[in-house]
This record gives structure tokens, C-alpha cells and sequence, in this order.
């Protein structure tokens, strides 16, 4: 009774979810870690979330990313070019096909690096708020 993961009511005695820390699961995934220990690898390849963690075996198959990566990315790679583009303009009036091949390569890079990241944020955030099926423990 005195565990503070239990809460007893009437007769039965039921299991309280400890709570997961929701910027360290974050800052993990965003490290693409495992939101758990942060010692495993989150990802198989560069976006399949892995089964589940080498090191610590926390099962990670549950997430529910779908588009919230790819969203996240555009809007942020979308406002940096928007502003780059302005600067840039303004301050060297650079020849057009330079100034559009420069911004391209930036925004495909930089989506290309900041898509795993967000990925790996929005998992960390799943699990740590128990979402999905991450409420399953191990």
C-alpha cells in the first residue's frame, strides 16, 4: 500500500502508470535513441522505427508517426528558405539559376536531416505519454 505505482479502491488494488519524462523521451528520439534507456538505436534504416531496442528490449513497433514528421519538416525548411530567400535577394542579387540551385540543395539537405529527427521526436512523445500501445510496458 505504501508503493506509490498502486492505488487501492473497495477491494482491488490497482496499478498506477509511473509517468515518463516527456522532454528526455523528446530529446532522445530527436538523438534517434530509444525513448527508454537512450542507449538503443530508434531506427533500423533512415525512417523504419526499429521492432523494438537492442539494449534495453522496450517494445517500439507501436508508434503512430504517419505524417506529423513530414509536416513538421515542411514548415520548418519552408520558413527558413522563405526568409534565405529574401536575404539573399536583397543583400547579393545573385543570377537566378545560382540562387535556385543554391536553395534547392539547402532545403533538400536540410529536410533530408531534420525528417529522422522529427520522427524520432514524435515517437519519444508517443512513448512517454503512453500512447498507442506503449502503455504495454516491455
Amino acid at each position: 500500500m505504501d508503493d506509490p505505482a498502486t492505488t487501492a479502491t473497495a477491494d482491488r488494488i490497482i496499478a498506477v502508470p509511473q509517468d515518463r519524462p516527456v522532454w528526455t523521451a523528446v530529446r532522445r528520439g530527436v538523438l534517434r535513441r530509444c525513448p527508454h534507456c537512450g542507449e538503443g538505436r530508434l531506427f533500423d534504416g533512415y525512417l523504419k522505427v526499429a521492432d523494438c531496442c537492442a539494449s534495453c528490449g522496450e517494445v517500439l513497433r507501436h508508434h503512430r508517426a504517419d505524417d506529423g514528421p513530414a509536416y513538421l519538416t515542411i514548415l520548418v525548411v519552408g520558413h527558413l528558405i522563405a526568409f534565405l530567400m529574401h536575404f539573399v535577394w536583397v543583400t547579393f542579387r545573385p543570377e537566378p539559376l545560382v540562387f535556385a540551385t543554391i536553395l534547392t540543395v539547402f532545403a533538400v539537405g536540410l529536410s533530408l536531416w531534420l525528417l529522422p529527427r522529427f520522427k524520432g521526436a514524435i515517437v519519444g512523445y508517443q512513448w512517454a505519454h503512453r500512447m498507442h500501445g506503449f502503455d504495454d510496458g516491455r
